[in-house]
């Protein structure tokens, strides 16, 4: 971008946050309020978005509304958590009845987990399960499964890759807060051959995937590439028999990617990993994780035999998500229902690049969940979240004029669908990207 195309990018970045200002000094006052109790105001990186973050009062249906007093269209979804909305009528039900009926805490097995575990090992295709409080917990309890089961320690992760709060590896290598869960072994997202030298490595218990990046930037996995994986893992897993020693592992991350279609991602490219993570969406809008797959391997949990391993949780099966996770998996996200809100997403996805053609604006990403991205050189084949240069102030921008809008979007570009969303408002986004582009055009043109 020349210098007069720069300044003129710092101009209008310096007037939408002139106007972000003016629309939220609600929001502005409470920032200023946190940062006494908070480091940075903030208890949730993510979240966090200068010159301060919005404040949201309340949510209802498909929008949320601003302690300002603004409504919005809901295109953050909660990072895919808030699939149902934040007031389907069959999850408050559930959660209304658990209250009455049921109450909290009860500090027991209860009949529902059950109910609810055989719903999931039938909707994903698994064993046996396992529930826990998060995405983050489901895959640190699988890894110590795969470890547990193979008695090895290496583990093949994915540059870019995000596994929760404690296993990001952005930047090719582990980051500065990941916990410490012996050798890591990382491999290029995409790139089938380096993935296959990762899997080779000595001593590797498992190979943890996701089949689309979502931190990384809605970056899909190539078929090819997640076959390639699971067949290197499957081979490495015979050699090592061979050798008198215990198989390497495949563990597939649906955390995000379990809402597309019946089963999931793994189900839609003919996957069949031995283990599978979960979270998001799947506890009903409330805090859940689970994590199975393959019996032999998850009966290292099993605490009827001698030397299982402990996966203790206070709320692992807290009766709230019991019974929410239920009624939205069974009675509102059916596999029906599953399979034409992917495909809502998808068409979304293609009439966005369709209005986008020919900019330095492009969206990835698979049924209801995107990326959009702002390449300087214009490439519209990203493969690998980090090695694609853009631009942090098309990015800015683009989150400033669709606030102004009246959607709500993650500013570093992620995007997912709410299932009441109407078609009318998806439509009214299409008219308001084509718009920024319009009105951006010497921005944003090759």
């Amino acid at each position: 971008m020349s210098q007069d195309l720069t300044q003129r990018l710092q101009a209008e970045l310096d007037a939408a946050a002139a106007r972000y200002a003016e629309r939220n000094p609600r929001s502005k006052a409470l920032h200023d309020e946190a940062v006494k109790s908070m480091p940075g105001g903030n208890t949730r990186t993510v979240l966090y978005a200068g010159p301060f973050p919005i404040a949201m009062k309340s949510g209802t249906g498909f929008q949320v509304t601003s302690e300002d007093s603004h409504t919005y269209t809901d295109l953050t979804a909660e990072f895919t958590a808030a699939l149902y909305g934040h007031s389907h009528p069959v999850i408050l039900s559930a959660i209304g009845d658990v209250l009455k009926n049921t109450g909290l805490n009860v500090g027991a097995t209860t009949a529902q987990e059950q109910v609810f575990a055989r719903e999931l090992c039938g909707r994903f295709h698994l064993e046996h399960v396992r529930f826990a409080n998060s995405g983050t917990e489901a895959n640190l309890h699988a890894l110590a499964a795969a470890k547990a089961f193979t008695k090895k320690r290496k583990v093949v992760a994915f540059s870019g890759g995000y596994h929760g709060a404690v296993l990001g590896f952005k930047g090719g290598e582990p980051e500065a807060n990941n916990v410490d869960l012996g050798d890591w072994v990382i491999a290029r997202y995409n790139d089938l051959e380096s993935a296959r030298s990762a899997i080779s490595s000595e001593g590797v218990a498992a190979v943890i995937v996701e089949g689309m990046q979502g931190s990384g930037g809605g970056i899909p996995g190539n078929p090819e590439f997640l076959a390639g994986i699971q067949e290197a893992a499957s081979k490495a897993s015979f050699h090592a028999a061979s050798h008198d020693m215990a198989p390497g592992l495949t563990t597939h991350r649906l955390v995000m990617t379990s809402r597309f279609g019946p089963g999931g991602l793994a189900e839609l490219q003919g996957l069949t990993p031995d283990l599978k993570t979960f979270g998001k969406y799947l506890g009903g809008g409330l805090a859940f994780g689970a994590f199975g797959g393959r019996a032999d391997i998850m009966a290292a949990f099993d605490p009827r035999f001698p030397g299982s391993l402990s996966h203790s949780g206070t709320f692992n099966n807290n009766t709230l998500v019991t019974h929410a996770g239920y009624a939205g998996l069974s009675k509102v996200y059916t596999p029906e229902v599953a399979t034409q809100f992917t495909r809502r997403g998808d068409e979304l996805r293609a009439s966005l690049n369709k209005v986008t053609k020919d900019t330095r604006v492009c969206f990835t990403g698979m049924g209801t969940i995107l990326g959009v991205h702002f390449p300087n050189d214009g490439t519209r084949d990203i493969q690998r979240g980090g090695e694609v240069e853009e631009s942090d102030g098309l990015r800015a921008l683009f989150w400033f004029d669709m606030l102004e809008e009246g959607f709500w979007v993650v500013r570093r570009g992620f995007i997912a669908l709410v299932l009441e969303t109407p078609d009318s408002e998806l439509e009214r986004f299409v008219h308001c990207v084509e718009a920024f582009v319009s009105k951006h055009a010497d921005l944003v043109k090759l």
